[in-house]
């Protein structure tokens, strides 16, 4: 990868779906180049022959993932991503009057890439394993937003004509519950069905639970007596069934998910660091190594770095006599996301995080605030585990929290003997 110094040509690549606008400037600023070209085989072509004389080219454009930046990657040119935001501020430098069209996206592109993209981190090409597992749990995570707006769906219809099935479960994203649904579609279905119907149906789900046998029953037997009209029932419960069925498809092809990035987490040569973090098991582990990544010097060999990319590192704002402290939004979305979840995760399995929760919501912070903060601190331990390459030692760990002095440890119980 070249650096920024030995740039001669700077590009501003403005993508879309089905065609990208490109305009070139030299170290003069004159554009050297300006031209559109469509997203297909010739197209790419095209952009191969308007580029092939430029050597030292790099390009900024507004993304840092996707086919364009893929294509552009395997042409071998120096990439630059760039937050939609600061080139919005780009573009309003070169247009104040606000005109827009993706002459002008890519021409302010290619003017910041050139004024200020000395101060900016071109992508890096990541190993085949690493880039597999990445975008396997990313797509992961589509597909269990799918189910989620599914089980919504369903749990809506439900409402207009089959409260019983509501009262009666408490997690519509398990399979039984849809078993149910297309076990008995109408409460007139579950009415006539009878109640060896029903405990058969339980035996067989594994349901037979005291602490919920009675609701249910109760909620099966009452089941005909508040329920839709006749009309809403024929057409929701064929509604229902439907989003049931659309629901166990989903929940094998996320099982297929689930075993793939196993797999592939298995063959990484740093899995053990990531599955040796508490609260992460086997869900969120690999999810971690493929957002956060294992080579430091991605993040510039600063672990503050990591924490901005996640967004746990707060925004200063001061004016004058005026300080206030935000939420930062650009960030990576996955990576944040993450990183929430298993902040959650880490308080249930680890006694000092549990601690430093409690402490940061008795000061008056939100549960998202504070799981935000616990991540702060958390993203520094990975980030020391992925530069020393190895894994968690909690030993280590409340050694080094006694040497510093941590108030955590002041607050935390001993554990009996």
């Amino acid at each position: 990868m070249k650096s920024s110094q030995q740039i001669i040509y700077y590009g501003g690549f403005d993508w879309g779906r089905e065609h990208h606008a490109v305009v070139v400037v030299d170290l003069q600023g004159q554009i050297v180049a300006d031209f559109q070209f469509d997203h297909t085989r010739s197209g790419w072509q095209k952009f191969r022959e308007k580029t092939a004389s430029f050597t030292g080219l790099a390009f900024a454009i507004e993304t840092n993932q996707g086919a364009a930046v893929d294509q552009l990657l395997q042409q071998e040119c120096i990439v630059y991503p760039v937050n939609p935001a600061s080139a919005k501020s780009y573009r309003q430098r070169k247009m104040p009057s606000g005109a827009k069209s993706d002459h002008v996206d890519a021409w302010s592109l290619a003017e910041a890439l050139r004024l200020d993209g000395h101060g900016w981190k071109p992508l890096k090409l990541t190993d085949d394993a690493s880039l597999k597992l990445k975008w396997l749990c990313q797509d992961e995570v589509v597909l269990i937003s799918q189910r989620t707006q599914l089980v919504n769906q369903l749990q809506q219809a439900l409402v207009e004509y089959y409260p019983a099935a509501l009262e009666a479960f408490d997690d519509w994203t398990q399979s039984y519950t849809w078993d149910f649904i297309i076990a008995f579609p109408t409460p007139t279905a579950l009415a006539k069905a009878g109640q060896r119907r029903w405990q058969k149906f339980l035996h067989l789900h594994r349901l037979w639970r005291p602490a919920t046998l009675d609701q249910r029953l109760q909620a099966f037997a009452g089941a005909d007596q508040f329920k839709g009209s006749a009309a809403i029932t024929e057409v929701k419960s064929q509604l229902a069934v439907s989003l049931c069925k659309l629901l166990r498809t989903l929940q094998q092809q996320l099982d297929d998910y689930r075993q793939k990035i196993a797999e592939l987490f298995a063959q990484h040569p740093d899995h053990h660091l990531f599955a040796s973090l508490p609260g992460a098991k086997t869900k969120l582990a690999p999810r971690l190594l493929a957002a956060i990544g294992s080579d430091p010097g991605r993040y510039a060999n600063d672990p503050h770095v990591l924490q901005a990319f996640a967004g746990t590192a707060p925004i200063s704002f001061q004016s004058g006599q005026h300080h206030a402290v935000k939420m930062r939004r650009a960030c990576d979305k996955f990576l944040r996301y993450t990183v929430h979840l298993w902040a959650d995760t880490f308080r249930r399995a680890c006694p000092w995080g549990d601690v430093y929760y409690k402490q940061k919501r008795a000061e008056g912070m939100s549960h998202a605030c504070a799981l935000r903060c616990l991540a702060q601190r958390l993203l520094k331990i990975v980030f020391r585990i992925i530069v020393d390459k190895k894994p968690y030692d909690a030993e280590l760990h409340a050694r080094n929290q006694q040497k510093h002095g941590s108030w955590v440890l002041s607050l935390v119980k001993p554990t009996p003997v």
